[in-house]
């Protein structure tokens, strides 16, 4: 077996155990702004953590960092969302009466903003998408923004401008194609 437990002396416990100090504030409130439960956003922190134990332990451990523990964190929230809407959707085909009236929501219109909205990022530049991603998105407030990037606060600010006019540029000129319906 090619992972190893951090003995006590382990200069890898101590950086795990300084870095986990540091990082479990911006971690915990990167979950909480996009989940808004609290509950969740603490078993999502105790499952980054595990993960970075984890990762820690193997033979060719990578650099675990906080960049690292936020995009851990987006994908065990993400993760989250998948099971909570298999989950959902397996509710719903039970409880549904297939002789009921059809849903009076049309979920389309949120759904193709959404996928033009990404597209938009998509055709952006990757320091305007992560600034973009991280800022509103991810919901963190533009200091942290700035630690996530390595930047300083006014040049994460000037960024964040740019990026807000590419995004309104690109927006303004991108439409999704029409579905096979015309839609």
């Amino acid at each position: 077996m090619s992972e190893q437990p951090a003995e006590a002396g382990d200069p890898r416990r101590a950086a795990l155990l300084e870095l986990y100090d540091t990082a479990l504030p911006h971690v915990y409130s990167y979950l909480l702004s996009r989940c808004r439960q609290q509950q969740l956003a603490e078993d999502l922190v105790g499952e980054v953590f595990l993960a970075a134990v984890a990762a820690v332990c193997r033979a060719d451990p990578p650099e675990v960092s906080l960049p690292w523990l936020i995009g851990t964190a987006r994908h065990k929230l993400v993760d989250h969302w998948r099971r909570e809407t298999r989950e959902e959707r397996g509710l719903r085909a039970v409880a549904s009466d297939p002789t009921g009236p059809a849903a009076v929501s049309d979920p389309w219109r949120e759904q193709l903003d959404a996928l033009r909205a990404q597209a938009v990022l998509d055709l952006l530049g990757p320091h305007h998408r992560a600034a973009l991603t991280l800022r509103y998105l991810d919901d963190l407030p533009v200091p942290e923004v700035a630690d996530v990037l390595d930047r300083t606060l006014h040049a994460t600010e000037a960024l964040l401008v740019r990026a807000r006019v590419a995004f309104r540029r690109a927006y303004a000129t991108t439409d999704l194609p029409a579905g096979d319906d015309g839609v």
